[in-house]
């Protein structure tokens, strides 16, 4: 039996996790908000990080266009505690990650591209076998 497409995209998250002990959880969110996948705390609700993925991403490919800048291509919160990445994984989706406060940037970013890379993949093979 294979593997459903929420089943392959939380193990690409569990992987991201794992690969990068900075990185505490992390979520598949379609562009409107709904979640597809997630790897996160109990005490953290799913529905809301996919509400404000969304409203934060829309809110930075507005800015990022209104201001000449171009097409978006993430969206980086710092907090007291940490921050919060928002990377496009595909034209559909968008990966957001919960990240430690004094983690090395540079190679937390590197591991959530690369995540994001394969999760778009798993959602554009997923696309091209049901249409087939």
């Amino acid at each position: 039996m294979s593997e459903s497409r929420e089943e392959r995209l939380r193990k690409a998250l569990q992987e991201l996790i794992s690969r990068s002990a900075e990185v505490d959880a992390a979520a598949v969110v379609s562009m409107d908000g709904l979640v597809m996948a997630s790897v996160l705390p109990n005490t953290m609700e799913e529905d809301r990080l996919g509400a404000m993925s969304a409203a934060l991403l829309s809110l930075g490919e507005r800015t990022s266009e209104e201001l000449g800048r171009g097409e978006l291509s993430q969206v980086f919160v710092e907090g007291k505690d940490g921050y919060v990445f928002l990377m496009a994984a595909g034209p559909d989706a968008v990966l957001t990650a919960l990240v430690r406060k004094g983690s090395k940037l540079g190679l937390v970013l590197y591991d959530v591209k690369g995540a994001a890379k394969k999760i778009a993949e798993i959602i554009a093979s997923e696309f091209k076998i049901e249409y087939e």
